[in-house]
């Protein structure tokens, strides 16, 4: 099956990367669970050897997530914090990354504890003012790091105007896309050069695998991070790569109901009494939504958090939910809600929390694509 030369979107979430089976006319892609592969005489194999190297459905989720991003190419990784890694790895002693204050706990713990001590240097800074970018700048720079929308506060950032700014330094730009997903945001497409996913969340959309994905426009980017992930090693196995594949497939349906509760939900918490703060970028009061409407024109997704003014308030609702389920991670197609102060955000410290806006009256949720009625009594009785 051959795509049409401008197919859209969700005809490519669904083929690109995927032919039916050579041997069987399968039309799903085969899980290719082999460490290795036989060579047919010496000097002569398949295009396979070794399945660290190169495995056959990975290499077609791979191509599939290169063609849902507009990349020239992808490379799956074991977990979203292995994908943030291969981009890093390219770097040496002294060089310097400017980066999204208001990371995923997890990003700022790598930078800050871990390749800091390699001799990278890190500025955590407010992206969202581009003036806050060109004043860390400095001759050693050679990566700026965005996530946008932030986790967990929902902050964006102008991806255009920063591309501008990183390519007039020399400078590579990097864009964690993993709470937008390319359904609604289209990072490389508006200047970005590499795109990183947590492919658990979204990109899955199943809660049912870990794993991560670089998407870069470059050639020689695509080469170097697959020479990274064979170094190194930290694969993306096939079980969890044909997961992957499934759920690109629903990706469009998917993020399109995510939306919708997302709004719904934050709507209603703007309205309640109890409530002191909603951050979702699909409201009119959040301070950015003109930039989310244009850089996010397919929706604003389902990730939203509220603030409830104390940690005792914000336990109590949260051991009241009955169906919303306490749990971190995001973007199954179950509702999920977590205390990032104490759960996803943990590793940072408090200080820095309450600086870029993480209470611990914050209460994070993925709206999954429930019946929205029942996410709003769930909502409602735990709010009391």
């Amino acid at each position: 099956m051959k795509l049409p030369e401008k197919a859209r979107f969700a005809t490519i979430c669904i083929h690109a990367g995927q032919e039916p089976d050579a041997s069987t006319g399968a039309l799903i892609t085969p899980i290719y669970q082999t460490s290795t592969f036989v060579h047919e005489s010496f000097g002569k194999h398949k295009g396979y050897e070794y399945a660290r190297t190169e495995n056959p459905t990975r290499a077609a989720l791979e191509a599939n997530l290169a063609a849902i991003e507009g990349g020239t190419g992808a490379c799956a990784f074991a977990s979203g914090m292995a994908a943030i890694s291969a981009i890093m790895a390219r770097l040496g002693a002294g060089d310097h990354v400017i980066a999204t204050d208001n990371v995923y706990g997890g990003t700022f713990r790598l930078f800050d504890k871990v390749l800091g001590r390699c001799g990278l240097s890190f500025d955590f800074v407010d992206t969202s003012d581009i003036a806050n970018i060109e004043r860390a700048f400095t001759p050693r720079t050679k990566i700026v790091f965005l996530e946008t929308p932030t986790n967990p506060v929902l902050r964006l950032s102008d991806i255009a105007a920063i591309a501008d700014l990183a390519h007039r330094r020399s400078a590579t730009l990097a864009v964690d896309n993993t709470f937008a997903s390319p359904c609604l945001q289209r990072p490389l497409e508006i200047g970005a050069d590499m795109v990183v996913h947590s492919t658990t969340k979204y990109l899955n959309g199943h809660s049912d695998s870990v794993g991560g994905a670089v998407i870069a426009k470059r050639a020689e980017d695509v080469e170097w991070l697959r020479f990274i992930q064979n170094s190194a090693g930290a694969i993306l196995g096939p079980l969890d790569s044909w997961l992957v594949l499934r759920g690109t497939k629903t990706l469009t349906l998917r993020m399109a109901r995510h939306s919708l509760n997302g709004l719904a939900l934050a709507e209603y918490l703007a309205s309640h009494p109890k409530v002191r703060a909603v951050h979702y970028p699909g409201l009119s009061s959040h301070p950015q939504h003109a930039l989310a409407r244009r850089q996010m024109p397919n929706g604003f997704g389902g990730m939203l958090s509220f603030d409830v003014g104390s940690l005792d308030e914000a336990r109590r609702i949260l051991n009241r939910f009955r169906l919303m389920a306490l749990a971190e991670s995001l973007g199954g197609v179950e509702t999920l809600v977590s205390h990032p102060a104490t759960m996803t955000h943990a590793s940072v410290p408090a200080e820095r929390r309450a600086a870029i806006g993480i209470t611990d009256g914050l209460i994070r949720i993925s709206a999954g694509v429930e019946d929205v009625d029942d996410l709003k009594e769930d909502l409602r009785d735990a709010l009391g």
